[in-house]
Order: C-alpha cells, then sequence, then structure tokens
C-alpha cells in the first residue's frame, strides 16, 4: 500500500490535490514573471538606450537636469535612483495612476507615449548617474529628523524609514533612494501620501502619523546624506 494518504476510492483527498495544485501554479506563475523580465530586459536595444539618452539630456533635463541632478526643488533628483522604483513610477505615470498634482500637471503627458522599452532605458541611463552631492551640510535642527529616519516613531506607531530605505537612504530593491533628495520635494510627496493622492497604503500609514515639524526634520535630515 502506498504511504500517500488515499480516500476509500483509492484517490488522492481533496484537500491534498488543491495543494498540489496551487503548489505547482505558484511555480508556474514565477516561471512566467521571470522569462517576461528576462525578455523586457533583452527588447531593451541600443536604439531605445540612445533614445533614452535623448530624451533625459534634452526633455526630461529641463526639470531634472541633463544628468538627473535637478537644480530646482521643486523636481526630484534621479541621478543613482534604483532603476525599478524609476521604471515603475513611469509606468504609473504612462497609466496615470500616480495622481500627486505635479503627476498630473507634467509627467502624465510626458510618458504617455514611452514605450517599455524606452522606460527600462530611461531608468537604466538615471540609476547608472553618479548621485549628486548633498545639498545641506547635517545641523543641529536634522537631528530629530535621523532619530525618526533610524528608529521611527514608536509612540505613533511609525517604523524606521531605514528599513525600507536603507540605513544610508539608497534604497532597497523596489524602494527609491532618498539620500540627497529636495527636502521641498519630499515634503511635497509625503503630504500627497498623507491625502492620499499619492494610493500608497504603505506610506499613507507612516505619513498620516506624523506632525508637519516631524515630516520637515526628516526632509531635511534627507538632503545631508550623500
Amino acid at each position: 500500500m502506498s504511504k500517500i494518504a488515499t480516500s476509500h476510492e483509492g484517490r488522492l483527498p481533496l484537500s491534498r490535490i488543491l495543494w498540489w495544485a496551487l503548489l505547482v501554479g505558484a511555480v508556474a506563475v514565477l516561471l512566467l514573471l521571470a522569462s517576461r523580465s528576462a525578455g523586457a530586459a533583452d527588447e531593451v536595444s541600443p536604439a531605445a538606450h540612445a533614445l533614452a539618452h535623448r530624451l533625459a539630456v534634452g526633455t526630461c533635463g529641463t526639470c531634472h537636469g541633463p544628468h538627473g541632478d535637478a537644480g530646482f526643488p521643486k523636481f526630484p533628483r534621479l541621478a543613482g535612483q534604483n532603476a525599478n522604483y524609476l521604471a515603475a513610477q513611469l509606468k504609473a505615470f504612462r497609466g496615470q495612476t500616480r495622481g500627486d498634482s505635479d503627476a498630473i500637471g507634467y509627467m502624465w503627458g510626458m510618458a504617455a507615449q514611452l514605450d517599455d522599452a524606452t522606460i527600462a532605458a530611461l531608468a537604466d541611463f538615471y540609476a547608472h548617474q553618479p548621485a549628486a552631492a548633498p545639498l545641506r551640510a547635517a545641523t543641529a535642527d536634522v537631528s530629530r529628523g535621523r532619530e525618526i529616519y533610524e528608529h521611527g516613531v514608536e509612540s505613533e506607531g511609525v517604523p524606521a524609514c531605514m528599513a525600507c530605505h536603507g540605513p544610508d537612504g539608497h534604497g532597497m530593491a523596489d524602494f527609491p533612494r532618498l539620500a540627497g533628495q529636495h527636502a521641498q520635494y519630499v515634503l511635497k510627496q509625503l503630504g500627497s501620501f498623507q491625502s492620499n493622492m499619492r494610493d500608497v497604503a504603505v506610506m499613507h500609514g507612516v505619513a498620516q502619523n506624523l506632525r508637519e515639524p516631524e515630516l520637515e526634520a526628516i526632509a531635511a535630515y534627507l538632503e545631508t546624506l550623500p
């Protein structure tokens, strides 16, 4: 007799069949996603990279600087940003699912005609640009920001920012680099998370429990990071 438990009709129990079906299905989905990811990378041709370079310098550079080191505090620095994050945001702009005011006013139109290959090439371009120098020197007024970034605010249920964005603010996996970012831009995005204009559940949960002085302190601290 088989060691595998069977029903009185000699068949595997329904629960065991369902479990195996779910397992096989999950593996198949993972393999499909991996093959699609690899295929997407292969689709980025030299022509797409050349187009992305022209767009980055000649068009995107108007606001973000020719190499992503934006000089205007209204616009984010993109140099050294994580490629996965940049690609995801460009696709969100294109799909009109990222809803902060600057996204609607600027980026929805800018990203509307970008295909996946160009988005991947743009993300790769910025990810390989050297990050610009910090925007301000560390001073006593950013110490509270560092404390929140590194330890969170336990009494308010706010986790440490570095849990997702890294101890150095350089981001991890699909989480963005924050180091050296303009404080004005960071504050505006935190406000968008608070209001759910940017509909990101994790960041809404973090931002809604922080007061304005705490938000300002975090933004000021991030400007000091290289």
